[in-house]
């Protein structure tokens, strides 16, 4: 969601924090801001809108400081405004920047009114700075004033400080939100992403929760939440500072898209040997932890979610096993019971998602044998804190639309039900078929991708829609939920998706000419079934897309248009191919209706807050 850059330093630092923000523009915001500190005055530029908005402001000014810090807003209280865009200022020798939310901010706020504090915005985020200046009027002590108000907010959240009595240093604290400090040659940065600063370092140290640092252009001090000084260590990010550029693509989702034979590539890459997955791919201690494993307990969010209902099919009926997937807003405030040697599996791209990480934490003083984490980054808390990790090695997803993210973790998912069923009788032979079925994924994503045109004129048949309608059976009814979650996401077209054989039980009362039907038709014990039902969309004169298999006869007609793989699909392999002429027709509607494909309205990659 919200981006934060800071930077101190021997040069100026504006190029920096303007680049910086731009890296973070894939996380959705409407606002932009920095704050420099130029000859003991603190200059401000705020604009709404996009970062190249904030750019032209900065071209006509004379703004130039060594010490700044910066900010991309989404918007949480107040609407998209400049008087609610980041930083925010106090007297004027304060400015702070913040990701999250502080829930009691109305609490603080009518102690500063009554003390005589005017307010110039409708933000939480003003709040904090007024009452770090409350503080330091009484105590002329930056990081005490810093410290006393931190323990007096409640909710999740990342702030950066600067002032003009202590220029010399950017204060950060980071309590459910990530802070990464960036170290350089005499001269140090902040950010919210390690994205923002591959230009400037590829060295980085992760505060952990509850920690506040004093960074300067020679030193950073970290303290724990007790206050306590401790050492963080300083790790070696591989990504290179062009990984999150788009190259002869015109959107980043169409990129990631196409990278996803390589990305499931990656994801297999030394996990596999001799036709079986190696176990130790989760970590040194999953061997014990997989010979315990009685059931599975998966929590996620939005597309992760999805990843975890298909993984929900392989376990129960591969493993035999029970396999229980939530919603991880929901998860977190019930008290759930807890099976005996039940694994708990939380899937995050980002491995910062706030629903998901407040339920790894809860599950972790839970009774579950062990936590599991599925995830892209490698530096993310939830990788951190987490007893067992699986990453997916998708590379740097930007398009807030996942996509790579998606079929990684598919992949993921599927090694892993492989390395549990061995615990239950999948003998080596039938382990090593699976296993070359997903060996076979890279060629035969390539190979679907040579669909692109054909969806592209199919698009067309959507360009004056408003609904439409998914559908899919057994385990491709998660593959049509994630299809419908595509189009509305970038498209704006109210999409559902439901188990094809409910449809008699409501959604058939939508269906005529301009709703629009999409069925996943691969070729399984269920196909018949589906046909059936498609025939109840054709008899209420409904307009049938059905993406099929080769082997599969439907016939095509005036209200059936057939989308036929380009190779024949094996069972285990389907989730993960089917999604993706799903990810292109969203792709492709989008791009007709003119929507912003890789930062779609009121969206955002990362979600820190809940």
């Amino acid at each position: 969601m919200c981006g934060i850059v800071g930077a101190i330093s021997n040069r100026n630092v504006d190029r920096i924090l303007m680049e910086g923000l731009r890296r973070l523009e894939y996380r959705g915001y409407d606002s932009a801001g920095l704050a420099v500190i130029t000859k003991n005055n603190i200059e401000r530029l705020r604009r709404a809108g996009k970062v190249v908005k904030l750019q032209e402001a900065l071209d006509n000014s004379k703004l130039e400081g060594q010490v700044g810090i910066s900010h991309t807003r989404w918007a949480t209280h107040g609407v998209p405004s400049e008087k609610n865009a980041h930083p925010h200022i106090s007297d004027p020798d304060f400015a702070i920047v913040h990701n999250g939310i502080i829930e009691n901010y109305l609490q603080i706020k009518d102690k500063l009114l009554v003390k005589g504090y005017a307010f110039s915005s409708d933000t939480d985020t003003e709040v904090v700075v007024h009452r770090i200046h409350s503080h330091f009027d009484k105590q002329k002590n930056l990081l005490k004033s810093f410290r006393e108000t931190v323990k007096e907010l409640e909710g999740a959240f990342a702030l950066a400080l600067i002032s003009t009595h202590e220029p010399d240093k950017i204060i950060v604290a980071r309590s459910g939100c990530p802070v990464v400090i960036g170290v350089g040659e005499s001269e140090n940065f902040i950010a919210s992403d390690i994205a923002a600063l591959l230009p400037e370092t590829n060295q980085f140290m992760f505060l952990e929760e509850g920690d506040i640092a004093v960074v300067g252009k020679h030193s950073i001090q970290i303290f724990d939440e007790e206050g306590v000084e401790v050492t963080r260590k300083i790790s070696q990010s591989r990504l290179s500072s062009d990984a999150a550029e788009k190259g002869s693509f015109d959107h980043f989702m169409l990129k990631e898209i196409y990278e996803q034979s390589s990305a499931v590539g990656n994801t297999l890459d030394q996990r596999i040997a001799d036709g079986r997955v190696l176990q130790n791919a989760f970590g040194p201690d999953a061997e014990t932890v997989f010979d315990k494993v009685q059931s599975v307990h998966i929590v996620a969010c939005g597309t992760s979610y999805h990843a975890g209902l298909i993984a929900k099919y392989w376990i129960e009926s591969i493993c035999q096993i029970p396999c229980r997937v939530e919603i991880a807003s929901e998860y977190r405030y019930r008290n759930p019971v807890v099976m005996e040697n039940t694994l708990f599996i939380a899937i995050s791209q980002s491995g910062e998602t706030a629903d998901t990480l407040a339920a790894l934490r809860a599950a972790k003083e839970a009774k579950y044998i062990s936590t599991i984490v599925i995830c892209n980054v490698p530096e993310s808390t939830m990788v951190r804190e987490a007893e067992l990790v699986m990453l997916t090695k998708a590379g740097p997803e930007i398009g807030v639309a996942s996509t790579k993210a998606f079929t990684t973790q598919l992949t993921a998912l599927s090694l892993l039900t492989i390395v549990i069923a061995r615990r239950f009788g999948l003998d080596q032979g039938r382990e090593k078929e699976m296993v070359n079925q997903l060996l076979e994924l890279p060629t035969l994503i390539d190979q679907i991708l040579a669909l692109d045109d054909d969806i592209k004129e199919l698009a067309k048949s959507f360009s004056d829609k408003h609904h439409a309608l998914f559908l899919g059976r057994g385990i491709q009814n998660p593959v049509a939920m994630e299809g419908a979650l595509k189009l509305k996401e970038i498209s704006y077209i109210h999409a559902e998706a439901y188990a094809a054989g409910e449809l008699k039980h409501g959604p058939l009362a939508l269906v005529d000419e301009d709703m629009p039907v999409v069925a996943v038709a691969p070729d399984d014990k269920l196909l018949e079934k589906l046909k059936s039902n498609l025939q109840e969309v054709k008899a209420r004169g409904g307009v049938l897309y059905v993406f099929t298999d080769p082997r599969v006869s439907f016939v095509d007609d005036e209200v059936t248009h057939n989308s036929v793989m380009p190779v024949a699909i094996k069972e285990f392999q389907a989730p993960i191919l089917y999604s993706i002429p799903l990810q292109l027709l969203a792709y492709h509607v989008a791009v007709i209706k003119g929507t912003d494909i890789d930062q779609p309205r009121n969206l955002a990659k990362s979600v820190t807050v809940e």
